[in-house]
């Protein structure tokens, strides 16, 4: 079965126990594609002349395969080292790794100092105590930088004549980059303040044009196509990020 109405446009193929979050995105080509990644990735590429409803029904029919391969990867997915909050562990800024310096002192804080994210903490330094200053680090630091690639943003995506300037919110995403409403409120990922600014300003542009474009459909990629010419090359680097 798949479900549409999901966040940005999206789909949720239900099969086998999975639910896997897919969007259909057209392109210039003369064959549909669907492939699975080893990121537990599904991506569906449709020629621009095949309608959503006949997307769709392939997705379906291909159904078991897809989630055959999805639980292969799943298999075989190297897990994440988990994160102690240690010094000498390495962390990402703007696409750029920076190594933990944990220090004892005062006043409590991060800092960022060359190639070191400087932590400093009054008592004795505790995992969790450094992993929340260096969160409320982020996201003080992803509101400035979010704020600043959307006004540029914007000058970009001039020929779209929004009607209205967007509102923008910094949350925690468990699976999302980017969303946006109709009313025109753009939310984004704190952890999106990790990956390159060229691939912030990605997904900055890729939620404006729903404001004119509200699914993901021929009329969304032309102009997104318009306002970003590479953007496929940086989604492809976005994806590539580990946070």
């Amino acid at each position: 079965m798949i479900e549409n109405g999901q966040p940005g446009g999206g789909y949720l193929l239900r099969y086998g126990g999975l639910a896997i979050p897919f969007r259909v995105e057209y392109r210039d080509r003369k064959d549909l594609a669907i492939s699975v990644y080893p990121e537990l990735r599904l991506e569906v590429l449709a020629p621009r002349r095949v309608s959503v409803e006949q997307v769709l029904t392939r997705v379906q029919k291909r159904a078991g395969w897809i989630v055959r391969q999805w639980r292969k990867f799943e298999r075989y997915r190297p897990p994440q080292p988990e994160r102690r909050y240690v010094s000498g562990e390495t962390h990402r800024y703007l696409g750029r790794q920076y190594r933990l310096k944990v220090q004892g002192g005062t006043p409590s804080g991060v800092k960022l100092i060359g190639r070191f994210l400087q932590v400093r903490t009054t008592g004795e330094a505790d995992g969790d105590e450094v992993r929340n200053l260096l969160e409320a680090w982020y996201r003080q630091h992803s509101e400035r930088v979010f704020a600043q690639r959307l006004l540029h943003c914007l000058e970009a995506v001039r020929s779209l004549r929004l009607a209205q300037s967007p509102t923008l919110t910094v949350r925690k995403m468990a699976k999302r980059w980017g969303s946006c409403t109709k009313a025109g409120a753009i939310r984004l990922n704190v952890e999106l303040v990790k990956a390159p600014v060229p691939c912030i300003d990605y997904v900055i542009v890729h939620e404006l044009c729903h404001l004119k474009a509200h699914n993901h459909g021929p009329e969304f990629y032309r102009l997104l196509g318009r306002c970003m010419p590479d953007w496929e090359a940086r989604k492809e680097r976005l994806e590539a990020v580990t946070v």
